[in-house]
């Protein structure tokens, strides 16, 4: 068996492969040696180097994951970004096939021009495709379209011993539904093909609903459940009493052939592209030293009250790029940096629509009595699917961030646990990419014992001698 973090095996490998690597929240990190191959028999030889030496492998798409999810500390790091060339482009039918470490940035840049959109895209764009579909990511469409695995037609995925294999819905069935969603813990993508959207120009119809409450909140989303091709929630974590979760809802639709007047400049990548200046004035790169201030108890409440009554006063609807509006915070590049040192974690718990109000009312009731108020709150609706590792469910998702500080830290983990039983009380999920909190009990008790022993199979046999672990993976499989 391969050895683990605590191992006292002598240093095995070169001193300048070892860095520090950190989650993307900032509360984690580990140092680890660090590969960045470039083809598949790079790939394979590390794998080999590493059974070689009793050393297990993390694999390590944009290090967007929040927490532990892409750190092995101790043993060996397999960073896929430079493994990063897009393989194959079908403009005709919007099939692109590429290598793991291709951003979304890239695909949508590549495909915009000749009418084409990721189905599915998370709320940045400098997230990986291998490590998106490691955690088989969701969008703000997630109740129309699914998640992104639902858009991958096939993928090749190389085995800890070395071995290729191809699947897709006919081909490895099992195989294929376990690795999407997988955390990178039965196999390395290699290529993946997806499947993307066809749209006719490269502006949404955004409009924007002022809440009053988060029963007013989810009302909202239901009401426009089928109109809407995407909708998001933001909620007010400070606000109280009758005005608990209230917020801003925003449903957005793609403009049907004939109505944008130019399509041809709202299609082009340089249209798309986020401006490199805030306001016209202020370098984006620096944006977050100018937020520091503000990331605290006091500030963030001015925030989000001066942001809630400022949308009241402007509810006109509006054009938005497909950039603009779904990768938000890549306005402000590194804007987690802002909450200082600490970092932040998020808690985003899932669960189903009828029960969904009152979860969540009694979390932001929680975390306020608790005395750690989430800084930002946004609600998203999903529907289930047919993955193993599903964070999905038929009802809503709640995603609290929490600034992280030395003094914060043990209340903020014991809230999490409190809001964690919450969730499984409900029967609801959680979604890796973001967790830093769970537990191997209140994992098992989310997905449930029957899915838990369906990936324990299927480890062992992609796997059997555990080449392939994280610290995300050793905090939830706990060996025996």
């Amino acid at each position: 068996m391969v050895a683990s973090p605590s191992s006292t095996l002598p240093d095995p490998l070169p001193a300048d492969r070892r860095e520090r690597i950190s989650g993307w929240g900032g509360t984690m990190s580990a140092v680890s040696y660090v590969y960045r191959p470039t083809t598949v028999e790079d790939v394979r030889a590390i794998l080999e180097l590493a059974q070689s030496r009793g050393l297990t492998v993390g694999l390590r798409g944009a290090g967007r994951s929040y927490g532990d999810a892409a750190l092995n500390a101790g043993n060996l790091c397999l960073d896929l970004s430079l493994m990063n060339r897009i393989l194959g482009w079908d403009p005709e039918e919007g099939v692109m096939r590429v290598q793991p470490g291709v951003t979304i940035r890239q695909v949508w840049r590549h495909a915009i021009a000749d009418g084409w959109w990721p189905a599915v895209v998370p709320g940045t764009m400098f997230t990986s495709v291998g490590g998106s579909a490691a955690m088989n990511i969701h969008g703000k469409n997630n109740w129309k379209v699914g998640p992104l695995g639902d858009h991958i037609r096939d993928f090749e995925l190389i085995l800890p011993n070395g071995r290729i294999e191809r699947c897709s819905r006919t081909e490895q069935p099992e195989l294929f539904h376990a690795a999407i969603g997988g955390f990178g813990m039965l196999g390395c993508f290699t290529s993946l093909t997806l499947e993307l959207k066809r749209v006719h120009s490269g502006l949404l119809a955004v409009e924007p609903i002022v809440v009053p409450s988060l029963g007013a909140m989810i009302a909202a989303f239901e009401e426009r459940l089928a109109p809407a091709d995407y909708l998001v929630g933001w909620v007010d974590g400070f606000a109280t009493g009758a005005h608990l979760g209230r917020g801003l809802v925003h449903a957005a639709r793609y403009l049907p052939p004939g109505e944008d007047p130019d399509p041809a400049r709202s299609l082009r990548a340089e249209t798309q592209d986020l401006s490199a200046m805030l306001l016209g004035v202020l370098p984006a790169s620096v944006a977050w030293r100018l937020m520091r201030p503000f990331t605290n108890r006091v500030g963030m409440r001015f925030v989000n009250t001066a942001h809630y009554h400022l949308a009241r006063r402007h509810r006109n609807g509006y054009r938005d790029s497909h950039t603009g509006f779904a990768f938000l915070f890549d306005h402000v590049p590194d804007w987690q940096r802002a909450l200082g040192p600490g970092g932040l974690i998020q808690h985003q718990s899932f669960v189903a629509a009828d029960q969904a109000r009152e979860v969540f009312t009694t979390e932001l009731r929680l975390a306020q009595r608790r005395g750690l108020v989430p800084y930002l709150g946004v609600l998203k609706r999903h529907r289930s699917d047919a993955f193993l590792m599903t964070h999905a469910v038929d009802g809503f998702s709640l995603a609290l961030d929490f600034k992280v500080t030395q003094r914060n830290r043990g209340r903020l983990w014991a809230l999490a646990a409190e809001l964690n039983q919450l969730v499984i009380d409900a029967g609801g999920r959680f979604y890796l990419a973001k967790d830093s909190t769970l537990t191997p009990g209140t994992f098992a008790a989310s997905l449930g014992e029957e899915r838990l022993a369906r990936f324990r199979a299927l480890k062992r046999a992609c796997d059997p001698e555990g080449l392939l672990a994280t610290d995300l993976y050793r905090r939830l499989f706990p060996a025996p």
